[in-house]
C-alpha cells in the first residue's frame, strides 16, 4: 500500500473509531466527576482514579509527601466490618488471585491510583472491594513506614551518584525557582515524614472534591456508574468543588450536573510560575564520560490556547526524533550526541519547556552553540511550510497509535478529565493540528520562548 495511502487509511480509522467510542460524563453530587467510554472488544475494564493530592499541597519541608502516600496504599489495609486487616503480603496474593492490577502513583498536580481487571461481575467486584478498601483504609503502619523510609533515603543517595537525577533535580530547582513545581526530594524532607504526616494528608486531600474517576473498557453507564457511586460514598466530601470548564456541547447530553464556571478551586492560594529575568549556566562537575545537558524555561499550562501550535511547532524543533531540525545539526552533521530532543511539559499550571541532550565533555561547548543556534533561527523565523506539512502528515498519520489499546485510550480520557478539555477532544484532535498554521507556531515561540534568558544544566563539567 503507499504510504499516503496508509497515511489516509489511518486518519479515517481513528477518528471513526472515535465517532463510535464517544465520551460520557457524569458529576456526582459528592464533587466525584466521572468520565468512561464503553469498548467491548474485550472482557477488560481500566480505571483511573485522579484526585487532587499531588505534590504541589506538600509542606516545603516534606516534599515527597504525596509519593509516600500513594506508595503506603499498597503496603496493607485496616479492618472493616467483616473484613480482617491485610498486610502487604495478602494484598499482593490476592491481587495475584485475581489476576488484576493495582497501582499508584503520585506526580506534581494529582495522585493517581489505577486498576485493570476482567469485566466480569464477580472478579470486577472483588478487585474494586479490594481497591477501595487500599484507598479509603491503609494502615499506614508505623513499622513498615519506618523500613520504607530506609529504603527510600538509600535511593535517594544512590540517585546522587547517577549524573541524570542530578541534572532534572538543578534543572527544576532553576527554571520552576520558588514555585512548588520545582521542589525535589532531599534526605531531609523524607526524614521529616512520620506516619501522623501519611494519615492528615490521606484525610484531607483523598476525598470527592475535585476527584476525576476515568473508566474504559466493557462496562454500560449503570454499572460505570454504580462503580463510581461505591467509592464517592465511601470518600469524604467536601462543599469547595470548583465548577468545570468543558465547553463541548456534548456534555449537555450526558446527565448529571455540569456547569461553565471558569474557575479552578485546584489552584487556589498557588501562586504563578515566574518568568526568567536573566540566563543562568548551571556547571556540576562529575566524574562521567559524557556531559548530560538540559536547557530550558517555564513553558505553558495546559489551558494555554497555543497548545497545538507549539505541539505541532516542538515536533518540527525536537520532538520529532529523527526528522527533527535538533536532531539533523546536532547528530547527522556534525556526530556530537547520539540523541537530542526537546518538549513541553504542560501541567495545571506551566510545566518546563525542555531541551537536553548527552555529549562527550570535550564537545559540551560546540554543542551548546549549535543547539543554541537552531533554538535561535527557529523562534526569529519559525517552520517552513514543507517542515509543517511532513510534521502534520506524521502527527495525524500516527494518531490511531495514541489510542489502540484500552490503557491508551483510558490515558487520554484520564487526561481529557484531569484537564477539563471537551469531551470531543480526540474527535477534533487531528483537525486542531490540520488547522496550525507556519504564522501560528511563530508567534507561539516567539511570544514565549527567549533564547536568551534560558537555564542551562551542565553535569560532567571539569570542576
Amino acid at each position: 500500500m503507499p504510504r499516503w495511502a496508509a497515511v489516509l487509511l489511518l486518519a479515517f480509522f481513528a477518528q471513526s473509531s472515535m465517532a463510535a467510542l464517544p465520551i460520557e460524563h457524569v458529576k456526582l453530587p459528592g464533587g466525584m466527576e466521572v468520565y468512561w467510554v464503553t469498548v467491548q472488544s474485550l472482557p477488560m475494564v481500566d480505571v483511573q482514579i485522579d484526585f487532587d493530592a499531588g505534590a504541589r499541597k506538600e509542606p516545603a519541608d516534606r516534599v515527597g509527601l504525596s509519593s509516600v502516600v500513594a506508595m503506603m496504599l499498597n503496603k496493607g489495609v485496616k479492618a472493616q466490618g467483616k473484613s480482617p486487616a491485610l498486610d502487604e503480603n495478602q494484598i499482593g496474593q490476592a491481587w495475584a488471585d485475581l489476576g488484576a492490577v493495582f497501582m499508584a502513583s503520585a506526580s506534581d498536580d494529582r495522585m493517581s491510583v489505577y486498576i485493570r481487571s476482567l469485566s466480569t461481575e464477580a472478579v470486577l467486584g472483588q478487585a474494586v472491594e479490594l481497591a477501595y478498601r487500599q484507598i479509603t483504609a491503609p494502615s499506614f503502619s508505623a513499622p513498615i513506614w519506618s523500613r520504607e523510609k530506609s529504603r527510600l533515603l538509600s535511593d535517594l543517595k544512590e540517585s546522587f551518584t547517577q549524573p541524570s537525577p542530578v541534572a532534572a533535580r538543578a534543572f527544576k530547582a532553576a527554571v520552576m525557582q520558588d514555585h512548588p513545581y520545582g521542589r525535589s526530594m532531599t534526605e531531609g524532607s523524607i526524614k521529616a515524614i512520620e506516619v501522623s504526616h501519611l494519615r492528615a494528608f490521606h484525610a484531607r486531600y483523598l476525598g470527592t472534591c475535585q476527584t476525576k474517576m476515568s473508566v474504559v473498557g466493557a462496562l454500560e453507564r449503570d454499572q460505570v456508574l454504580k462503580l463510581a457511586n461505591t467509592l464517592a460514598q465511601q470518600l469524604p466530601a467536601s462543599s469547595a468543588c470548583g465548577a468545570s470548564t468543558r465547553t463541548s456541547a456534548q456534555d449537555a447530553k450526558n446527565g448529571g450536573s455540569v456547569t461553565k464556571d471558569v474557575s479552578d478551586k485546584r489552584l487556589d492560594a498557588l501562586s504563578a510560575v515566574k518568568s526568567l529575568e536573566a540566563a543562568q549556566r548551571i556547571n556540576i562537575p562529575f566524574n562521567s564520560a559524557q556531559s548530560h545537558v538540559l536547557m530550558g524555561q517555564p513553558g505553558i499550562d495546559r489551558a494555554d490556547p497555543r497548545y497545538f501550535p507549539l505541539t505541532v511547532g516542538n515536533y518540527i524543533l525536537g520532538g520529532g526524533g529523527f526528522v527533527s531540525r535538533l536532531t539533523e545539526q546536532v547528530r547527522e552533521k556534525r556526530g556530537l550526541s547520539y540523541s537530542v530532543y526537546s518538549y513541553f511539559a504542560p501541567a495545571l499550571q506551566a510545566g518546563p519547556f525542555t531541551i537536553g541532550l548527552q555529549t562527550r565533555r570535550d564537545q559540551t561547548e560546540q554543542a551548546l552553540t549549535v543547539v543554541q543556534d537552531v533554538l535561535e533561527e527557529f523562534v526569529r523565523e519559525g517552520p517552513t511550510p514543507e517542515e509543517l506539512q511532513a510534521a502534520k502528515d506524521n502527527l495525524i498519520g500516527g494518531f490511531a497509535l495514541r489510542i489502540d489499546s484500552n490503557k491508551k485510550l483510558l490515558d487520554n480520557v484520564a487526561n481529557i478529565a484531569w484537564f477539563d478539555l471537551p469531551l470531543d477532544y480526540l474527535d477534533t484532535w487531528s483537525q486542531r493540528v490540520q488547522q496550525v498554521s507556519v504564522k501560528d507556531i511563530h508567534e507561539a515561540f516567539k511570544g514565549l520562548i527567549r533564547p536568551q534568558k534560558m537555564v542551562t544544566v551542565v553535569v560532567g563539567a571539569k570542576p
